[in-house]
C-alpha cells in the first residue's frame, strides 16, 4: 500500500470514528414532568455535558417510570437520570446499564419515634401503625421497611404500614397518630423536623438508621454502543466540576448539594433488590405504585 493511499485511509477511519458519535442523543430524568420543568431543572446540566462530550443531547419528556422504561427498551430515549429504586426495575425490564452515581451526602433512611412512647427496641413496634413516604420511594419506603426486617421485624406482616407526604406523617407522628414513621433522615430534618417550634428538640428519637444508600444515577440504554456509554462516562468523570456546579444550579436539585459524581456498577445496587424483596416485592419487574 502507497503511503498516498495509507493517509487517506487513516484520514476515511477517523472520520468513520467521528460520526460514530456524531449523533443526538436523547435523555429522560425519571421524577420530572414536562420539557419546561426539565429545561428549568436539567438545562445546565444538559448543556455541561454537552461541552464535555462534544454530543448533542436533548431531552425527551416522560409521564412515569414506566414509560421511561418502555422509551428505553423501544430505543427512542438513550440515557435516564434516576433513583436506586427505579434502576432496579429499569435493569430488570431492559437490561441498562449504569454509568454515573450521583453520590448525595447524608443520603440515608431512618426508624423515628416519639421520645415519650416508651419505645426503645424495633421489636416494640410490632402490631403498631407506621408511616412511610411514596410508595416505592428508595429512602422513604424501601429502606426503612429493611432497616425494620435487618432488626427481626417484617415490614409486611408485624405493623400496619401506611403511606403519606412527609409532612402529614411528621404531624401524625407528633399527635400520635401513628407509632413511627420511616423516612429519608436529611429530608425529614430539614423540611420538617427543624421548622417545626412546636415541640422541644427532644421530642422524636431516631429509633434505627440506615448506613448511606446506593447513588441516584444516569444510565445507558442497552442499544447504546459500548464505546459510547464509556466515553460519556469518562467524559462526565473528567470535567466532573463543572457538572456538578450545573447540576446543583437549580433549588429544586438542592438534595445533590455536596454531592460527587462517581463510577459504579450493578452490583452496588443488589442491596436495593435485597430491600424490595423484604418489602414484599422480590420480583423486580414493576414500579411500585404504578
Amino acid at each position: 500500500m502507497s503511503l498516498k493511499s495509507l493517509m487517506i485511509g487513516t484520514a476515511l477511519a477517523a472520520v468513520s470514528a467521528t460520526a460514530a458519535f456524531a449523533e443526538t442523543w436523547n435523555i429522560a430524568v425519571t421524577d420530572v414532568e414536562g420539557l419546561e420543568r426539565l429545561q428549568a431543572e436539567w438545562g445546565p446540566f444538559k448543556t455541561a455535558l454537552e461541552a464535555a462530550t462534544g454530543e448533542t443531547f436533548d431531552f425527551f419528556p416522560v409521564s412515569s417510570r414506566t414509560a421511561a422504561a418502555e422509551a428505553l427498551r423501544g430505543e427512542t430515549v438513550d440515557f435516564v437520570i434516576t433513583g436506586p429504586a427505579e434502576y432496579i426495575v429499569i435493569n430488570t425490564l431492559t437490561e441498562a446499564t449504569p454509568l454515573i452515581g450521583f453520590g448525595r451526602p447524608d443520603y440515608r433512611c431512618a426508624i423515628i419515634v416519639r421520645a415519650d412512647a416508651g419505645i426503645d427496641t424495633m421489636s416494640g413496634l410490632k402490631g403498631q401503625k407506621v408511616a412511610f413516604g411514596d410508595i416505592g420511594s428508595t429512602s422513604n419506603m424501601l429502606c426503612p421497611m429493611q432497616l425494620m426486617a435487618d432488626y427481626g421485624v417484617s415490614p409486611v406482616t408485624d405493623i400496619e404500614a401506611v403511606h403519606t407526604a412527609r409532612n402529614i406523617a411528621h404531624e401524625a407522628l407528633k399527635a400520635g397518630d401513628v407509632a413511627a414513621i420511616g423516612i429519608n433522615e436529611g429530608s425529614w430534618i430539614s423540611s420538617a423536623r427543624d421548622k417545626d417550634t412546636s415541640v422541644p428538640y427532644g421530642f422524636f428519637k431516631v429509633l434505627a438508621r440506615s448506613g448511606d444508600l446506593p447513588n441516584d444515577m444516569l444510565l445507558a440504554g442497552a442499544h447504546v454502543p459500548a464505546e459510547v456509554q464509556a466515553m460519556v462516562r469518562d467524559k462526565i468523570i473528567g470535567n466532573k466540576a463543572e457538572i456538578i456546579t450545573a447540576i446543583t444550579t437549580h433549588e429544586e436539585n438542592g438534595k445533590y448539594l455536596g454531592m460527587d459524581l462517581v463510577t459504579i456498577e450493578d452490583a452496588s445496587y443488589d442491596v436495593v433488590r435485597s430491600m424490595y424483596t423484604s418489602a414484599g416485592y422480590p420480583q423486580f419487574d414493576k414500579f411500585l405504585g404504578e
